[in-house]
């Protein structure tokens, strides 16, 4: 069983606890607020839970053995940092760190003292997404992608009153790549890799982060659009593009729909998917079994697969918000 820690109490937490104790592999041993009212009236539910204030006290919980972070963006770094030197393996919301020199720093900090660092970029590790995955063709055979996840926040509505909610402020990190792109450029990296050029245009809000913004990653013989926003909604469908046809997916944070357009023979195929009610079931599922498999070969290799995509992720990201202009507090340590 794994004992997990929470250091965060919105309504993600409460989604990837009830995740996680679905899975059967996990149960909630403590809970960091900085506020005691604030971690009782999030932890009373689940039973018997500790509850610190004090970050040093909750990393001194030794049957804690693992830690999910989904504080502001630009506390991921120290938190997990103090974690990990604590000896607990750390599971972190995306977008895990604000810069590359966080993520490598991290990452060399696990491996030297053997725990685990996953980020929780759950749509990579959905069924239906692996199985889009595995039925794409070769690269030379793809031609194009469009992929979209644009919906309107009610924090923008505060920015709009002259305030600056965590989600669109440049101090922790957000903005709308961050916080609903960085699906988008997960799904691009893990199908088809690490483009050699990327360009971001954004359109830049009052605090200084994206409101909404298109980017192109250029591969060697194709390119994929990206647009996400946080200021507008979107309906669009994402698409994939081959020389037979067109694959149509309902989205890419969460694919529960999807039909190939077979130019050739003029008919539509629906592709057979299926989702959980929860959709953070199958990656809390994934990072129990790599905690709890350590020497099994397969899940190690899974596990590194994972680790260095979120660094490739981590990269494309710095490198687009860069080329739109966009400076985090993180970059200026």
């Amino acid at each position: 069983m794994i004992h997990l820690g929470i250091i965060g109490t919105n309504w993600i937490s409460d989604q990837f606890v009830e995740a996680a104790l679905k899975t059967g592999k996990y149960d909630l041993a403590a809970v960091y607020s900085r506020k005691l009212e604030s971690a009782q009236a999030f932890g009373e539910k689940y039973g018997d839970v500790e509850y610190a204030t004090d970050l040093k006290v909750f990393f001194g919980i030794e049957h804690m053995t693992t830690v999910y972070i989904a504080s502001p963006n630009s506390l991921h770094f120290e938190q997990a940092k103090q974690a990990i030197l604590a000896g607990k393996n750390v599971i972190v919301e995306k977008p895990a760190f604000s810069t590359p020199d966080e993520m490598d720093e991290i990452i060399s900090l696990t491996n030297e003292k053997r725990v685990y660092f996953f980020e929780a970029a759950r749509n990579i590790h959905e069924k239906s997404f692996k199985k889009i995955g595995s039925l794409l063709p070769l690269k030379n055979e793809i031609i194009g992608a469009n992929f979209t996840y644009m919906k309107y926040s009610s924090r923008y509505d505060q920015v709009l009153d002259g305030q600056e909610p965590n989600v669109f402020s440049p101090y922790f990190s957000g903005g709308a790549l961050m916080d609903l792109g960085i699906y988008l450029v997960y799904a691009a990296v893990a199908w088809f890799g690490v483009p050699v050029e990327s360009h971001y245009f954004a359109r830049k809000i009052s605090t200084g982060v994206d409101g909404l913004g298109t980017a192109i990653l250029r591969y060697d013989h194709f390119d994929v659009t990206i647009q996400a926003g946080k200021i507008g909604d979107s309906f669009l469908s994402s698409e994939i593009y081959f020389d037979s046809g067109t694959l149509l997916l309902d989205g890419i944070n969460s694919i529960s729909k999807a039909e190939f357009h077979d130019r050739s023979h003029q008919q539509i195929e629906r592709i057979s998917l299926t989702a959980e009610e929860n959709p953070m079931v199958e990656e809390a599922a994934d990072f129990a079994n790599v905690i709890e498999n350590p020497n099994d070969r397969n899940w190690g290799v899974q596990y590194e697969e994972w680790v260095e995509l979120a660094r490739n992720v981590n990269r494309v990201l710095t490198y687009l918000r860069k080329d739109a202009g966009i400076v985090f507090e993180a970059d200026k340590k």
